[in-house]
């Protein structure tokens, strides 16, 4: 391939089942990804923020060794009226998000905070909503983190044992894609951005992803280019999005004016050939000859993951 496109073989099958009424699509699972950068003085391209990437598992049937971001689907007891709050108002954050209710946004903006938490070890959290925890290591922590990750403690329910508020004034919504119809497991995924609080450090507490890196948005897209890092079309698509922004600061500002209508994959027949397209994003359009592909299956063709 000519570039870091991760592409399933089995979706030639699966759109022509979807086409001819032989597979129903399902409805998609929200959930929420994070893009947390940093500013690094240091280096070539001094003064341009790093984000950080988790590689996904070469063992994971879906996507594995697709570089991403940390990020997955809401928890049922996201939108837990009990939550502790900061930053801007919940209605405001449905407006923004596209979501009609309040609660709805509310889930979001937790999957987003607790996710980041779970997956790299950072939270965007403090006990005030003028300050952001600064350490998060040790047993006692760890142990917390653990008990999110097997939803044995919600995350409103760990806010409040802490003292913490959930500081949503430390996120900006960047983009919102949904997985293709013809997919057996789907996301509606929201793209944030963040800034790494200050004393805090990211690590690998992902089970699916063998190593994380810090790296330029634009480096990491010009290896996606060379075919040398393999990433989704929605990660390629963010990182491309980010590089003309010279520090963290810069980014979560533009973040204001970033289109949040949802990239949503379209499939059609020409002649012999699937065309595969996500409209607003042309360099992702793949035209399969119709042959192609193994035939779905309910079992086989499930991928695990997270929300790409």
């Amino acid at each position: 391939m000519s570039n870091g496109q991760w592409y399933p073989p089995e979706w030639p099958a699966r759109i022509r089942a979807l086409a001819s009424g032989e597979l129903t699509a399902v409805a998609p699972r929200r959930a929420a990804t994070v893009m947390l950068l940093r500013d690094d003085p240091s280096g070539p391209g001094a003064g341009a923020p790093a984000v950080h990437m988790l590689r996904r598992r070469t063992s994971m049937a879906f996507a594995g060794g697709a570089y991403a971001y940390p990020g997955g689907g809401v928890d049922p007891r996201d939108d837990d009226l009990l939550v502790r709050w900061a930053g801007p108002s919940l209605e405001r954050w449905a407006e923004r998000l596209g979501v009609d209710t309040a609660a709805e946004a509310q889930a979001v903006v937790c999957a987003a905070v607790r996710e980041t938490y779970e997956e790299a070890g950072v939270l965007l959290a403090g006990q005030t909503a003028d300050i952001v925890v600064s350490d998060t290591t040790g047993a006692d922590w760890e142990a917390d983190r653990e008990a999110l990750v097997a939803r044995e403690l919600s995350f409103a329910g760990f806010l409040d044992r802490r003292g913490l508020v959930l500081r949503s004034d430390l996120l900006a919504a960047w983009a919102r894609w949904i997985t293709p119809a013809f997919e057996p497991r789907r996301y509606d995924t929201w793209f944030f951005v963040a800034a790494l609080p200050e004393g805090q450090r990211t690590r690998n507490a992902s089970t699916e992803a063998d190593r994380t890196v810090w790296i330029r948005p634009g480096e990491a897209a010009d290896g996606y280019d060379r075919g040398e890092l393999l990433m989704m079309p929605p990660t390629v698509a963010t990182l491309r999005a980010l590089r003309p922004y010279g520090t963290a600061g810069e980014a979560l500002k533009a973040a204001e004016s970033q289109d949040l209508a949802p990239v949503l994959a379209e499939a059609r027949m020409e002649g012999d050939e699937l065309v595969l397209t996500w409209p607003g994003h042309e360099e992702f359009t793949k035209h399969v000859p119709a042959g192609d592909g193994p035939a779905p299956s309910s079992s086989a063709a499930a991928p695990g993951g997270g929300p790409v």
